[in-house]
């Protein structure tokens, strides 16, 4: 019996070989076939934000995208703050959605072996392919940000009569314009929810419990007693109630407070006290002669440093010594003759007088304060201020003691009786075609004045203030007999002005009283109502603006001292 033949290891290989090909041949074969029926088109089962573009080409891939997910790129993101939302524009905010960026990451390494066992074996999800301006997106949220933002209110002291108040501070808010643009980005095409501005606390400089502790102390020092200003020979006295009217105790950036005072309130009055007539600038105003103003010219002279003062006042405040020397220096007058010729005064715009009986006490302090006034030259654009120009009514410049108005009650003091001078220089404003700026009616209707078109006056409040809001200067001229008081405007007529009048409403009955207060001043009682003015502007008859003015008027009661 013959032997087989004993295959060897060369005869082997060939078959292997074979196998070996024949499984290539069968795994190209896998591969290119797929590959052809997938070339130039999306994988299947591939989504963006939930949108099938699987099987497309790309082109239709691209216009399926703009066409479905253009509306959520194009939607305003809702920026939450404070319990608003605000619509930040995704154009604005430099963030857009590429279409084709996105179709083409889909395609990225689909025709690889894995890219293909994916397509046929497995779905993809993409996320939009979104395109950031970061320096847009960074100007937009800086924007935003500026319409959030709020400094810290700081807190300081200020006076009630002669009592320390503290004025506690408030924190401010910034937005974190990094982690809230990091945010929006974010929620771009993801979510039609607000977004949330991330919000940074900012704190005043100063703590409360600084404050109270200034409120306390410092600020009870400063006005415990007067303060004496001197010049030379010359001396002048600041009360208590001087210095509470125009202290402030406000941060000094160290995490504190300083004392503040503000002397210009108090200058005109100093002024008159501690320098000399002669010595004094002189502001140009005008004489009328022959119905015609004639310019008096001006002249330069030594005044107050108010700034100075300030400062050498806040220094000493707080100290032993109640004492400083005014500063002085070289000023130029306000109205220069040059200025003064050329301001358009040339006729008298408005006049009003009222009337008031003779000889009363406060008859002198309406003479004194028209004194001080008259002659005085409003330059255009500038606002008068009544307690700005006269200064605090003082014995040493002529006032005397007479009834005012005072928490409900008729009380004595020095400069009562002026607002009969501010309410017949409203009537001029008023005439006059000029600007109110701030001017506040009696409590109590008086008769003596025209109802709804008066204004009382005090010191340091209320204030009256008017605003010269013509391109002509105002010449102010006063005149007075002991039964009348006149205020009239010189400068160029803008404005024939009328005046109209509602009838009385809400009118309310006034109460009797009794009271054995020593220092009892009695009243009369009158009802209390509320009435409209109305002023009308005309040129040349027509009527061109009409502007409102209510007052109300509470019942005046019927005191009776015993």
């Amino acid at each position: 019996m013959r032997r087989g033949r004993r295959m060897t290891g060369k005869g082997r290989v060939p078959r292997l070989a074979l196998i070996a090909c024949g499984l290539l041949g069968l795994l190209l074969l896998a591969y290119a076939v797929p590959a052809a029926l997938l070339t130039g088109k999306v994988p299947p089962d591939t989504r963006v934000a939930g949108v099938d573009i699987g099987g497309l080409t790309p082109t239709a891939a691209e216009s399926l995208l703009e066409r479905r997910l253009g509306p959520a790129a194009a939607r305003p993101i809702r920026v939450r703050v404070t319990g608003k939302n605000v619509a930040l524009a995704p154009r604005d905010l430099g963030l857009t959605f590429d279409a084709r960026a996105t179709v083409a990451e889909a395609l990225d390494g689909a025709m690889t072996p894995a890219g293909i066992v994916r397509s046929i074996f497995g779905a993809r999800t993409l996320e939009p392919v979104v395109r950031a301006d970061e320096r847009r997106l960074n100007d937009r949220i800086a924007a935003f940000a500026k319409t959030v933002d709020r400094k810290p209110k700081e807190g300081s002291v200020r006076y009630k009569g002669l009592e320390p108040q503290a004025v506690l501070p408030k924190p401010g808010r910034a937005v974190d314009q990094v982690r809230t643009a990091r945010s929006v980005r974010a929620a771009f095409m993801k979510t039609n929810d607000p977004v949330d501005a991330l919000l940074r606390q900012l704190p005043a400089s100063v703590p409360a419990d600084e404050i109270r502790r200034i409120a306390a102390s410092e600020a009870r020092t400063a006005v415990a007693r007067p303060f004496t200003v001197t010049n030379g020979s010359k001396k002048a006295q600041l009360s208590r109630a001087d210095l509470a009217a125009q202290l402030r105790f406000v941060p000094d950036g160290s995490g504190s407070l300083r004392a503040a005072f503000d002397a210009r309130g108090l200058a005109a009055g100093l002024e008159k006290q501690l320098v000399e007539a002669a010595q004094r600038p002189k502001d140009a105003s005008f004489k009328i002669t022959g119905g015609k103003p004639r310019v008096i010219p001006a002249r330069t002279g030594q005044g107050i440093d108010t700034t100075a003062l300030s400062k050498t006042i806040s220094g000493a405040l707080t100290g032993d010594d109640r004492s400083a020397v005014v500063p002085t220096k070289r000023i130029q007058p306000r109205v220069t003759t040059e200025l003064a010729g050329k301001l358009g005064v040339k006729e008298r715009v408005s006049s009003f007088t009222t009337n008031h009986p003779c000889c009363a006490p406060r008859v002198t302090n309406i003479h004194r304060i028209a004194d001080i006034v008259d002659g005085y030259v409003v330059k255009p654009g500038e606002t008068f201020s009544l307690n700005g120009v006269v200064g605090k009514r003082d014995k040493a410049r002529g006032f005397v003691e007479a009834p005012m108005i005072l928490n409900n009650r008729f009380v004595n003091d020095v400069g009562g009786g002026v607002s009969q001078f501010a309410t017949t220089m409203f009537n001029a404003v008023f005439f006059g075609g000029f600007q109110d700026v701030q001017h506040r009616a009696h409590q109590y209707y008086i008769s003596r004045y025209p109802a709804g078109r008066e204004s009382t006056v005090s010191f340091p409040q209320p204030d009256f203030r008017w605003r010269n809001d013509s391109p002509y200067g105002v010449l102010i001229k006063t005149s007075y007999t002991s039964t009348s008081i006149t205020v009239q405007f010189w400068s160029t007529k803008r404005y024939e002005i009328d005046s109209e009048s509602s009838g009385r409403y809400n009118v309310k009955g006034f109460p009797t009283l009794t009271e054995s207060d020593p220092e009892c001043i009695a009243m009369e009682g009158a009802e209390g109502f509320t009435i409209d003015v109305w002023r009308i502007f005309k040129q040349d008859g027509k009527a061109l603006r009409k502007q409102k003015f209510t007052t109300v008027y509470q019942p005046e009661p019927r005191l009776t001292c015993t």
